[in-house]
């Protein structure tokens, strides 16, 4: 085993009581404006920064090409609403027909020719019903489709990023992509995107139409709403920037309850629920005062279609009146106009909500486009390399790694594991040794240098070989809410009952299954909740033995557990050790003590490695770790 030792001297780090500590934390994030709490709730990624430039068009069609289900029929239901807006025109021109040719004309009134108009009509209304029907179940079909599989890709990009994005503050917010910001878009998908081409097609269409019946009227008309033309685009551009406000408000409103009820037990033991309450509703507050600013500015939107609209309606009666005659209109014409204008009201009242629900829309589109552009570090090769059998060695050269915020956690590591040892990587809390197990288990890629696995770079290695050559059993054991063998079986998913029970037998398990409920089949409730914390580490070390890993990696897996339960995890991992490499987080003085080799970790360096004997005879980094844990000990 080689190592280049390093000088830098240990950092020390004062020992808090944690009853402070929780105090802090929580009093650092109460409701005072500006908090570190807060500004890391606001924090995006760079991705999500360069959209907030992007204008609404260019959000909006990169949001409909990473929605390919939306574009899907949109050619037909674009057709079938453009035929809908048409048979909407025709209803004006019956009306117009029946009044100057039926009822009013030289031949005076014409029963046959109304009676044949207004079944005309009634056909046409049914046609349209028919149109709008067909178009609005298409166009939801098409909607659903597309959310499902926005929210399924936006699902599985999380799922490929590094553990350098899986930061905590980050937790809420990427819940909030897959979950209310996909949300955002059913509206708009399911009524506002058609709307879009139905209204636009109608607004121009029936300015056309006027513009035959009267140009003089349609220019009357155009000249009450030209000047809402630019107050909707400097209302819409400030009602965008209070959406976008809405959706990180909504992030962090969810990054708060998941932490919180995360920490409920912490909160409950140290009686914290006034604090847990007040940061609490310091985020609520927060998205409750960013809804009512966006509401505002869709309530100052939203009357101003129908205000326009009758000041249209009145100056077209007005100058018809006065110069009809002279302009030649007709008084079915004059109808049939003011019946267009009232058209013309339909697509623009809507604008207002229209505008809306696509201010929304692209708020959230924003939200998941920047996280579907957030790149994915960890890259799979194409035909990755097979990890030998058998125990694995492990081999770091020159690593050093850094999460998206912070400086580097890991500097320079380098290392040599022979394969079937047993290691012990100790250091003070926030050393990196956590960060070296996850690049063991290839969950990040280190920003410089190479981490090497059975003599192979772990970046060349095929996925499927990975996962089933190198297993790591973290801290907290996390279960899924299923029966114990379906947990244990996700070690090797065509593992049958009897692979399970052999899997606890092989561990000397066999009693505490059988003592249990239901035995293998036995429910463990949601994150392991019907088991205690010792109980789900054994779990957790079944699921490992099951997979047969080469190697096998231990945030230390005895760590806050009762007595008992320690000696039979002690057991397991002993039996599991077998004929496989160990990395063991450790925590606790007892897994150094019986590793084969100790490496001592500081400040993100290897400052010491060697046999537990060897090092407490040095008097160095690892003499007082073992001086204070001793302490420690002697004091409980």
């Amino acid at each position: 085993m080689s190592h280049e030792p390093l000088d830098a001297a240990p950092a020390e780090t004062p020992r808090r009581d944690a009853h402070d500590a929780a105090v802090d934390a929580l009093e650092s994030s109460a409701p005072a404006g500006g908090s570190d709490h807060e500004r890391r709730h606001r924090e995006a990624t760079p991705e999500e920064d360069a959209l907030q430039d992007a204008g609404a068009v260019t959000v909006l069609r990169r949001g409909v090409a990473a929605t390919p289900e939306l574009r899907e029929g949109l050619l037909l239901t674009g057709l079938l609403a453009i035929l809908t807006a048409a048979g909407k025109l025709a209803v004006p021109i019956l009306i117009q027909q029946t009044l100057d040719r039926g009822v009013l004309g030289d031949r005076g009134y014409r029963a046959g020719f109304v009676a044949v108009a207004c079944a005309g009509t009634a056909l046409l209304t049914i046609v349209l019903y028919a149109l709008n029907r067909g178009t609005f179940r298409r166009l939801v079909r098409a909607a659903e489709a597309s959310l499902l599989g926005l929210r399924l890709r936006t699902f599985s990009h999380i799922h490929r990023l590094s553990i350098a994005e899986h930061v905590d503050h980050r937790r809420g917010a990427l819940v909030a992509r897959v979950t209310s910001d996909v949300e955002t878009l059913a509206q708009f998908t399911e009524w506002g995107a058609v709307a879009w081409i139905v209204d636009s097609t109608l607004l121009v269409a029936t300015l056309a139409v006027m513009a035959v019946y009267s140009w003089q009227l349609t220019l009357v008309a155009m000249a009450v709403f030209v000047p809402l033309l630019p107050l909707l685009r400097a209302l819409q551009r400030r009602q965008l920037a209070a959406y976008d406000d809405v959706r990180n408000a909504v992030g962090g409103t969810l990054s708060e309850v998941s932490e919180l009820v995360s920490g409920a037990p912490v909160v409950l033991a140290y009686g914290l629920e006034g604090r847990a309450r007040r940061r609490l509703d310091a985020a609520i507050d927060k998205q409750y005062r960013a809804h009512l600013r966006g509401a505002k500015w869709f309530s100052i939107m939203f009357p101003l279609a129908d205000l326009f609209g009758a000041v249209a309606l009145a100056a077209v009666v007005a100058a018809g009146a006065i110069n009809g005659e002279a302009w030649g209109l007709g008084f079915g014409e004059l109808v049939a106009f003011l019946f267009l204008v009232n058209l013309l009201l339909t697509p623009i009242s809507q604008l207002t909500e229209i505008l809306d629900q696509t201010q929304t829309a692209i708020a959230g589109w924003r939200k998941i486009l920047g996280v579907l552009a957030t790149p994915v570090d960890v890259e799979e090769p194409v035909d990755g390399a097979s990890l030998p059998q058998g125990p694995l060695a492990v081999d770091l050269e020159g690593v050093r790694f850094a999460y998206r915020e912070g400086g580097e956690v890991l500097r320079g590591l380098d290392l040599h594991l022979p394969a079937g040892c047993t290691v012990a990587v100790v250091g003070e809390t926030g050393s990196g040794k956590t960060t070296i197990a996850k690049l063991l288990c290839r969950l990040a890629d280190p920003t410089a240098g190479v981490v090497r696995v059975g003599g192979v770079d772990l970046r060349e290695v095929a996925p499927e070989s990975r996962h089933a050559r190198i297993r790591m059993v973290p801290q907290d054991g996390f279960l899924f809410d299923a029966p114990l063998a379906d947990n244990v079986r996700m070690g090797r998913v065509d593992a049958t009952d009897t692979d399970v029970d052999a899997a606890f037998a092989s561990l000397g398990l066999s009693g505490w299954v059988d003592d249990l409920p239901g035995g293998i089949h036995a429910s463990v409730g949601e994150r392991g909740g019907n088991l205690s914390v010792g109980e789900r580490q054994l779990v957790a070390l079944a699921r490992a033995q099951l997979g047969d890993p080469g190697l096998l990696i231990l945030d230390e897996a005895t760590s806050s557990v009762d007595p008992e339960t320690e000696q039979a995890l002690a057991n397991a991992l002993d039996r599991l050790a077998t004929g496989r490499t160990v990395v063991s987080i450790a925590h606790r003085l007892s897994t150094a003590e019986r590793a084969d080799v100790v490496v001592v970790v500081d400040a993100g360096e290897i400052v010491e490695h060697g046999p537990h004997a060897e090092l407490l005879g040095r008097g160095g980094v690892y003499s007082g770790l073992f001086e204070s844990w001793l302490g420690n000990t002697r004091a409980g």
